[in-house]
This record gives C-alpha cells, structure tokens and sequence, in this order.
C-alpha cells in the first residue's frame, strides 16, 4: 500500500518516461512513487490516499480508462490525471466524463504538469482533512465498534461533504437524528441553519414552504414525509427538480422515516417520484440487537458519563450483569441503553430479572439534589423517548398522568419541546 507521504503516484509501461517523470517532481519538491505495472499500481492505492493519481492512458495488462474505472471504485474523489497520446481528445474528454480530474497530451510539457499539481493536490489534502475530521466527530457521537457502525461512519464521510439530500431508515433509538447532525455539521453549508421537523406538524403545502425558506442556505431534517398531504408531497417533488435542474441546491433535504420507505410506497402513503428522489442516497441505521457487541462497551460508556455528571465513582459491573445486557433484546435500542446506564449509575439496576438497589458510595451532593436531579433526567430521558407523547411517557415511568404532569411541572418541562426536538 502507498505511503500517505507519498504525493504523485506515477503510472506508465515505459520505464525511462516513469524515470523522467519522476525526476521532475523530485526536483520540483513533489514526493513521487512510480508503477510500470497498473495492476500493481492499483493495489498500492488505498481510499484516503492524500495524493495525485498521473497515468498513461494505453498501457497493457489494464488500460488507463480501466485503472481510472478501478481508483473510482476505491475512492470517487481521488483524482486523476490522465496522459494521452496526439489525437486523443475525444477518448481524454471521455474520461473525463467518466471522473478523470483532467487530462495531457503528449509530448508533455513539465510547467503544465506541476500546474495541475499545484492545483488539485492541495486540494485532494485539504477533502482527506475534512474527511479524518469528520471521522474522529462521527466516532465520538456514533459510538461503537461494530463492523455494522462502522460502514455508517464511512458513509457520513463520504456523503456529508457533500450536499446531497438523504434517507435515513430505521428504528426509533437507532440514532437517526444524530447522522441527520453529523451530516449537516460536517457538509459546506454547516454554517447554515439546521430546522427540524415532522411530518405532522406540514398539514398544507404552505407549512413545509415556510419550513424552506427558515432552512435557505441550510438543511432540513424532515421526519416521516409520508404524513404530509398528497399535494405537499408533488409540491416537494417539483421542488427537488427544479433543484437539481439548475443545479444550485437551496436547501438540503435529510428526511428520516418510520418503518420500511418501500412499504409506504407499496401502501401509496409515500409518492414513488419522491421516494426515488429521497432514495439516492441511503442510510439504514441497524438495531443495538444487530450490533451486539457494542452493547457493552457502550453501556461502559453511558455508566462513566452518568457518574461523571453526578461526580460519583465508577460503580463495579459483574459479569452475570453484563452477560444479561447482552440478552435483552433492547426494542428502545441505544436510547434504551443510555437510560440503564443511569439508572444503575446511581443504584438501581434494571434487566436482572426483577428490580433491586445495589448500596450507594458516600454522596458528593445533598440527597435531595440529587433525587430531583436524577428525576428530572429520567422524565427528560422518556419525555425525548417518546417525544412527548404523554401516555407512552407515563406508561413507561410507571406514573399515573396526573402525578407525572405534576413532576414537569415542579421541573419546568414542557412535552411540546420534545416534539420538536425528540431524536431517533
């Protein structure tokens, strides 16, 4: 595999011309790799390489439109720059129809070659960057370990810096609203504005427009359009259209929805025309039962945050514990998870057969505080669960409605923020 020091990767059967290519960018500052072997060229190569792909385009063994075929297939964005012979143009303009960054004709001329260098390599390093970047912000809000998480991690990369509009699928607790984020955050229009909202909540044409412009220039996280009327729906189709047409995207669309996008369309709730719009660009968030072996490391995870928050220390887990964490089958997944963890942070322990308290170490806090505190957080916890639809709420608590509205009271939550804002 190629040394991500390595700048130009240099690819031609002759290998005096590799030689005299290479001795030009080494004299020129560039630090440059030479193959005369495409098929051995194209196994040094990996997808975050920081370099420039220069490569003749008639070579045998693999042809430089196959190599270019075969680099895009490893990275879309790598760039490559194809050298061709007298006579060629239309099979270089080809190329560069099918993702060639530009092209040369022979004889080469050096100035124009290290012009193309100085042009798109800073560049190619700048988008790798970005790339790590977001890399290391998705790892620490998309936690896990999981082959499953980490092919999601890959995909934020690859699709949030750009501003393509997305489907996100899933169940609910799965993270949906979290790579909704890390999309917009990450993308070229993060300094726009992000605006949330549901499908119930666009009961007229007029509703999501307003949604549009509040979101001009940003992103619009749309949860379950299949609940919008009909005409809201077309409206939103030619909307895309007429994007796509002029070719300047006002708004980027991150819809998020409930259930099996195919089924809706099956169940004419979802217009075909739309879902073939949203559907470009797919996301399909897998269970916590799915990626099983992130559950304890994430439950290690939530227990440190919580006892954090309450300055407690980190209590002890066995291992007959851990062993029934990963036997539950978790229908709230991560979110589910998220509040066991703090719950056992302060005692009580949940999913071992029937509830019991485990002996608190010596509080940092008045007892007081920390009751209100805690339950505060529980009923913000399942208020965000179930976004804020009460009964649910009240059901999950164990609390009668009455009692419970008294408790959000005494704690000033209101359930039509967690409407709005209730994460999946």
């Amino acid at each position: 595999m190629i040394n991500n020091d390595i700048e130009v990767l240099i690819i031609d059967d002759d290998q005096d011309v590799v030689e005299a290519y290479q001795h030009l960018l080494e004299v020129s500052g560039y630090k440059a790799l030479t193959a005369t072997d495409p098929t051995v060229a194209i196994n040094m190569l990996h997808k975050d390489w920081p370099g420039v792909v220069v490569t003749d385009m008639y070579m045998p063994g693999l042809s430089g439109m196959e190599l270019l075929e075969k680099v895009r297939e490893l990275d879309p964005e790598l760039p490559v720059i194809m050298i061709t012979g007298h006579g060629d143009i239309p099979m270089a303009v080809d190329a560069l129809k099918k993702g060639a960054l530009d092209f040369l004709q022979k004889p080469l001329q050096p100035a124009e070659l290290l012009a193309l260098l100085e042009k798109h390599l800073p560049e190619r390093k700048r988008k790798i960057e970005q790339r790590n970047t977001l890399n290391l912000s998705a790892s620490e809000m998309l936690l896990g370990d999981s082959p499953l998480i980490i092919k999601i991690r890959e995909q934020i990369a690859d699709i949030a810096l750009t501003t393509k509009d997305v489907l996100i699928e899933g169940d609910s607790g799965t993270g949906r609203h979290t790579v909704a984020k890390l999309l917009h955050q990450n993308s070229e229009i993060s300094e726009g504005p992000y605006v949330s909202t549901l499908g119930q909540e666009i009961s007229c044409t007029a509703d999501l427009q307003r949604k549009m412009i509040s979101a001009r220039s940003g992103s619009l996280c749309l949860k379950n359009p299949q609940i919008m009327p009909t005409e809201t729906q077309q409206w939103l189709c030619r909307f895309l259209l007429e994007q796509d047409r002029q070719g300047k995207k006002e708004v980027r669309l991150l819809v998020i929805v409930d259930g099996s996008p195919e089924s809706l369309v099956e169940q004419e709730k979802l217009l075909p025309e739309l879902f073939y719009f949203l559907s470009q660009v797919r996301f399909s968030l897998p269970t916590l039962k799915q990626r099983s072996c992130d559950i304890t490391p994430l439950f290690r995870h939530f227990l440190k945050q919580s006892c954090l928050k309450l300055n407690k220390s980190l209590p002890a887990v066995d291992k007959a514990y851990i062993n029934t964490l990963n036997r539950h089958e978790w229908p709230g997944n991560v979110l589910e998870l998220k509040n066991v963890a703090e719950l056992y942070a302060i005692g009580i322990v949940k999913l071992a057969g029937q509830e019991r308290t485990k002996p608190l170490e010596q509080m940092s806090s008045p007892l007081d505080d920390l009751v209100d505190g805690y339950e505060k957080q529980v009923i913000e916890d399942a208020l965000y669960l179930f976004a804020g639809r009460i009964n649910d709420v009240s059901n999950y608590l164990q609390i009668p409605r009455k009692k419970l509205y008294l408790r959000m009271k005494k704690h000033n939550l209101d359930k039509a923020e967690y409407k709005v804002r209730a994460s999946s």
